[in-house]
């Protein structure tokens, strides 16, 4: 029987494991554009170029803002580009150590920033040059689908997830309770 002025002890220990798979050959595997990043990677690619050819198409490409958006675009384009490459090979998945998921986060709540400025630029004038119009469209457009990225990205950081690869984590919990005495 437990006296009563102490009260019954217990011990309660959590182990956590952490177990990172990845392959580090290089290889090429298409199927990861039909996945969500895939798919709002070549979305954005798609929007970027489309922007730029509207803001081309137009007299007034040479103009501050027209510069502006290619700009954004481009930039957009190019490192969407490239990253949309360095996860179909898999590269992503061999140099695992780097933060892919925070300079996609950062890069794409950045570009969620330019659109929304170039694209407000555009459509500023845009009653008067059809061009715009269109590329501000194209651009609000781009600033959603950069905006969303950018979420899944937040939650994948906070989640403890890789970019590529996969990232397991076992918790287990231990109670040990001393006898009375």
């Amino acid at each position: 029987m437990a006296d009563r002025g102490f009260p019954d002890q217990h011990t309660t220990t959590t182990v956590t494991s952490t177990n990172t798979t990845v392959q580090t050959n290089i290889r090429f595997d298409a199927s990861y554009v039909r996945t969500l990043p895939g798919m709002l990677k070549v979305g954005q690619m798609v929007v970027d170029i489309l922007g730029f050819i509207c803001i081309i198409a137009s007299n007034w490409s040479h103009s501050s803002r027209g510069s502006w958006f290619n700009t954004v675009a481009m930039g957009g384009f190019w490192f969407t580009g490239i990253m949309l490459a360095l996860y179909l090979f898999h590269i992503v998945e061999k140099l695992y150590r780097i933060p892919w998921l925070k300079i996609e986060f950062i890069f794409c709540t950045l570009w969620v920033l330019f659109y929304l400025i170039a694209a407000s630029l555009a459509a500023a004038i845009g009653g008067a040059i059809e061009a715009f119009a269109a590329a501000a469209f194209f651009g609000f457009v781009g600033m959603i689908l950069y905006g969303f990225d950018a979420y899944i990205k937040f939650k994948a950081i906070k989640g403890g997830e890789i970019a590529q690869g996969e990232r397991v984590v076992i918790k287990s919990t231990s109670t040990a309770a001393s006898p009375a005495y």
